[in-house]
């Protein structure tokens, strides 16, 4: 019966951590990585999965986490964009997230265009910029699912096994 709970437990942190993937305000792909860490821990699910795939996991969920961090910011940059760019890309994704999928996605292309124009920049360039800001946005949300997704799918794998 302890068992049972804490599986319960393990895929609910590996579910909300698939939620996180798209929602900015939850830790998705580290969640994710917890539920696959806490099956390593109860016992009759403990040898269906390695030490070394949890630690492979574990770095992968790292590097993506940064790099989902960096990414919109890198993105913006090498498209011309300030801090006020990057400010408007965040505030954006944070409003968004309250308008629903389209408002996650575009929301951060709108913030930057409107920090581009608000920090005095041309239209043309602006648009430029928060295209750097989308594309960075899009890249980390991609690598977030796939990573996600490979969690999910080790989950399973040592649920079945």
């Amino acid at each position: 019966m302890g068992d049972t709970i804490w599986i319960i437990f393990a895929g609910l942190l590996v579910l909300v951590g698939a939620i996180g993937t798209i929602a900015p305000i939850l830790p998705g792909v580290p969640l994710s990585w917890g539920g696959l860490l806490v099956l390593k821990f109860i016992p009759s699910t403990q040898d269906d999965i390695s030490w070394r795939t949890i630690i492979i996991l574990g770095v992968l969920t790292i590097v993506v986490t940064i790099l989902d961090n960096v990414l919109p910011v890198w993105g913006t940059k090498r498209l011309g964009g300030n801090k006020q760019v990057v400010w408007g890309a965040t505030i954006g994704l944070l409003i968004g997230f309250f308008l629903g999928p389209w408002g996650i996605i575009f929301g951060p292309f709108i913030g930057a265009f409107a920090g581009g124009l608000l920090s005095g920049t041309q239209f043309i360039h602006a648009v430029k910029q928060a295209t750097g800001a989308f594309v960075g946005y899009i890249a980390g949300l991609v690598l977030k699912l796939v990573t996600v997704g490979l969690l999910i799918l080790f989950f399973v794998k040592t649920l079945v096994v």
